[in-house]
């Protein structure tokens, strides 16, 4: 399987952050050739279905995903937002977590801003599935999954007014 994940930190809050990386349209300003229609009204939350075209013209494929969980951060409490990747070409699963960072998480966040303690501590986690490659090159799709969603985390993060 290719099972990736990425770790992050941000000054920003568990809300805010929240908020920034689930703006399910925004997140194709950091995905190449790619545009997202949310298909259900808003809210987001359980049942919500959005659709990932990336290609140019007739050329591309849907990244069809559904919200299964939605859980955000409250309390103290970290936020968990889990979609079901339920494509043609691509299947799997995503999940997010957003909570408040401390010293006992400092170790685990690999890149990202805030990394001295407290902010935010995001947490990427997919199962990335395309179908008709072979198992073998699971290594290759996990690696451009980390790319790929690590440029997007940085996009959904980063100021809009820069």
């Amino acid at each position: 399987m290719a099972l990736f994940r990425i770790d992050r930190r941000t000054p920003l809050t568990p809300a805010e952050a929240w908020r920034r990386l689930t703006d399910w349209e925004r997140h194709a300003q950091g995905v190449p050739l790619t545009r997202i229609v949310v298909e259900t009204p808003p809210p987001s939350g359980p049942g919500t279905v959005f659709v990932a075209r990336t290609g140019l013209g007739p050329l591309g494929f849907d990244d069809r995903m559904e919200i299964t969980r939605w859980e955000p951060p409250a309390g103290g409490a970290p936020g968990v937002c889990r979609l079901e990747k339920r494509g043609r070409a691509i299947t799997g699963w995503a999940e997010i977590e957003v909570g408040t960072a401390g010293k006992d998480r400092d170790a685990k966040a690999s890149s990202g801003e805030g990394a001295s303690g407290g902010g935010t501590y995001l947490v990427w986690r997919e199962d990335l599935r395309v179908r008709g490659l072979p198992r073998a090159l699971d290594p290759l799709t996990a690696r451009a999954g980390l790319l790929l969603f690590g440029h997007a985390m940085s996009v959904l993060l980063r100021d809009r007014t820069r």
